[in-house]
């Protein structure tokens, strides 16, 4: 593995930490408050954005990477480093988080239970698995759809950042009082292995499917909705690897 790819799967790992610790501790700590979790996520991306972003193209979640390597952004190699980072930065974030959270709440593993993505109503009847997969697909269309447009040729790339932020922002707001807003299969794996680990929360692990899939699926519907509608574009951008020398 080439020096390049590796400081990118550094920098994916570092954003994917930062975003599960910071914004999914917010959760815990402020017991989901919406606005306050929302903005959290939103902030951290942002942050990321003008951080990593010129390493590695920020997208610290698998849905974003699926994006960027069905539209050619990223190589095949690039999209299987990227994930593999992602879920272990979302793994050491949860990691770090349960310590930190167990200490502060005098051992309370049970607050965790703020951390992970749950399907809508917390029943397990196919109606309500059916609206979860059908509200995540929908936020990650959204979310992909517009980071494939503001990072494209015809994008501003000094205002991706913000626009993606404040994206991801939104779609907290929606659904954090659904399914706690996954749109990112990694951030939802590190607190939900946690919360089996440390806090007996078997079902948080049983229900993690719902938020693999639905968000892999709305990142191909994204591209195709931006294939679609920026036929003129040229796909690629701030997600897009250097060119390499011939």
């Amino acid at each position: 593995m080439d020096k390049e790819l590796i400081k990118k799967g550094i920098a994916e790992c570092f954003g994917t930490f930062v975003l599960v610790f910071f914004a999914v501790g917010t959760a815990v700590m402020t017991n989901a408050n919406v606005v306050a979790t929302a903005l959290a996520f939103g902030l951290v991306i942002i942050a990321m954005a003008y951080t990593i972003g010129r390493i590695s193209g920020c997208h610290v979640n698998p849905a974003v990477s699926l994006g960027a390597f069905l539209s050619k952004r990223i190589t095949v190699k690039e999209f299987a480093v990227y994930v593999a980072a992602q879920f272990l930065g979302a793994i050491i974030g949860a990691v770090l988080l349960y310590a930190v959270n167990s200490m502060v709440a005098g051992g309370r593993p049970d607050l965790l239970v703020w951390g992970t993505n749950g399907v809508i109503t917390g029943n397990r009847t196919a109606g309500t698995i059916f609206a979860s997969l059908i509200l995540e697909i929908i936020l990650t269309l959204v979310f992909v759809y517009v980071i494939l447009a503001v990072t494209s040729k015809k994008g501003d790339p000094k205002k991706a950042g913000i626009i993606i932020g404040l994206t991801l922002t939104l779609v907290h707001l929606l659904g954090i009082n659904l399914t706690g807003t996954s749109v990112n299969p990694a951030r939802s794996f590190g607190p939900a292995l946690m919360r089996v680990i440390f806090g007996g929360g078997a079902r948080a692990l049983a229900d993690y499917w719902i938020f693999l899939v639905a968000p892999l699926a709305g990142a191909v519907l994204a591209v195709l909705a931006f294939k679609f509608m920026h036929k003129e574009e040229e796909e690629e951008g701030l997600l897009g690897a250097p060119k390499e020398e011939a």
